[in-house]
């Protein structure tokens, strides 16, 4: 990850609906769109979910179904074979590949691709044996943290420090697992008070159904933003609602690039383009009547007006008493 600029992740999820063709047009999509990386689910349902675990409302309402929630996630995994070509497919667009592992088969199966980045999803942030074997790797991490309060983070935090990974190459999502989020509730101060809570790395997890909460979020500081997306909202699936189309993802990563620009460094000085302007707006102290040369400066006879390209206002008391030099007629700059 650049530390000198926002980490853009294209959440793809499971917005492929289990087609490795389907995954792979997102990839592009991804790449055409500018982010830095395109992140995927892996999972093997059967150790995931049980069978009796119900479907979030919003699962309910997105699939028009009545199968059960691992029925659902049945229909979305990806097999191995299909994550090694994903990771390939990834290489060759030189983005970088990333998926969630939700059970520990998973993580393995990542390990042997060579990830680099592991990211936590929000439902196993009290997940112990989990977090240890993710912390154990000692690779960079993000951590999201929707449906968890400030201790939860600290206890997963204290279990990957524990297990050596570094807290330099770990970075925490704000988040809000709800799809989609209320705008009401994204909190994205929340962020940073996380930020202050650990000094660590921070960044935000979007599920809003528009682009401007991740683009304050940038604003803000995020260093990693993460965004659902998909290639038509319309089709069948529990994610396809609360992501964007891939004109509106473009629309996102281009606002964020240009939040960094605008950030800037932070140092209060004129900055080039408007440098020009300066002698333009600024004002100079001039005649405001005819003065003769060794006549004796005062408020009467002298006014401040543009430009900028002689004596500052600033100095008016130095030059109030002193003699003209010569002859200044109304509205000429002022000589000494």
């Amino acid at each position: 990850m650049n530390v000198n600029k926002v980490y853009i992740i294209a959440e793809a999820g499971v917005n492929h609906n289990g087609s490795l063709g389907t995954a792979k047009k997102m990839v592009d999509a991804a790449i055409i769109a500018g982010a830095d990386a395109v992140k995927f689910q892996t999972f093997i349902a059967n150790k995931v979910i049980s069978q009796y675990a119900p479907k979030a409302n919003y699962q309910k309402i997105n699939t028009k179904s009545e199968e059960s929630q691992l029925d659902m996630a049945k229909k979305l995994e990806l097999n191995s074979e299909a994550h090694t070509e994903l990771n390939n497919y990834c290489k060759q667009g030189r983005i970088e590949f990333l998926s969630s592992p939700f059970d520990l088969e998973s993580i393995d199966l990542l390990v042997e691709l060579g990830m680099d980045i592991f990211k936590i999803p929000s439902g196993e942030i009290t997940n112990l044996p989990y977090l240890r074997k993710v912390g154990g790797l000692r690779k960079k991490v993000i951590l999201s943290t929707g449906m968890s309060d400030i201790g939860e983070i600290e206890d997963a935090l204290d279990i990957l420090l524990e297990q050596g990974t570094q807290k330099e190459n770990i970075t925490v999502l704000h988040c809000n697992t709800e799809y989609p989020t209320p705008i009401g509730d994204v909190n994205l101060r929340a962020m940073l008070t996380i930020r202050e809570a650990f000094n660590i790395d921070v960044g935000y997890s979007d599920h809003t159904t528009g682009i401007e909460v991740p683009i304050a979020a940038a604003a803000l500081g995020a260093t990693i933003i993460e965004k659902h997306y998909t290639l038509d909202r319309n089709m069948e699936g529990p994610d396809h609602k609360a992501s964007l189309e891939p004109d509106e993802l473009k629309a996102m990563i281009q606002a964020i690039r240009n939040i960094e620009k605008a950030m800037g460094s932070g140092i209060k000085k004129p900055s080039p383009s408007e440098m020009k302007n300066r002698s333009i707006a600024r004002k100079s102290i001039v005649a405001s009547k005819f003065i003769k040369e060794g006549e004796i400066f005062t408020e009467t006879n002298l006014g401040i007006k543009r430009p900028g390209n002689g004596i500052s206002p600033m100095e008016w008391e130095n030059v109030l008493g002193k003699n003209a030099i010569r002859d200044f007629k109304i509205d000429e700059l002022i000589e000494l």
